[in-house]
């Protein structure tokens, strides 16, 4: 069983909330969100409030707080082979009371299909609040590059 280690990005005055499905072994080692090189999270989400591409995870969790976005993941524990979505099981969801309560969330994201499949499943009817599905910024969905994910995240905006 693999716990989530990271603990989520948000203050009082966070409007979007994004999450992902669970940490990749880079991001549990940089032990910060989208920590593979690959990843294209980081640029998009620069891209789309036209600011630069953050290095630091200090300047990292500046980014996401200025644009007011929480970051979090769905999964708190599971059963998973390295970062590999298809092994994940025995899963354990994270209580996003902890950010909703604290927040006015206008809007949940969930970055991919895997999110989506585990925000429905766990935690959707307990909060009675639909996700909207973005594709994923991960390097394994490579059919998407950067500008077909600009338009499509570029819905964030919006909230």
């Amino acid at each position: 069983m693999v716990i989530h280690p990271i603990e989520p990005v948000f203050n009082s005055e966070s409007r979007v909330l994004i999450l992902g499905s669970f940490p990749s072994v880079k991001s549990r080692e940089a032990m910060f969100f989208y920590g593979h090189p690959q990843n294209r999270f980081w640029k998009v989400i620069a891209a789309l409030y036209g600011e630069q591409v953050p290095g630091t995870v200090e300047e990292k969790r500046a980014l996401l707080l200025r644009n007011h976005i929480a970051v979090w993941d769905v999964i708190a524990q599971c059963d998973i082979e390295g970062s590999a979505d298809s092994t994940i099981k025995n899963v354990v969801a994270n209580d996003l009371s902890v950010i909703l309560d604290k927040a006015d969330i206008k809007a949940i994201f969930v970055n991919g299909k895997t999110a989506e499949k585990y925000y429905k499943k766990y935690i959707e009817g307990k909060i009675n609040r639909k996700a909207i599905c973005l594709p994923s910024t991960s390097p394994a969905n490579a059919a998407w590059g950067i500008e077909r994910l600009l338009e499509e995240w570029r819905v964030i905006l919006e909230y």
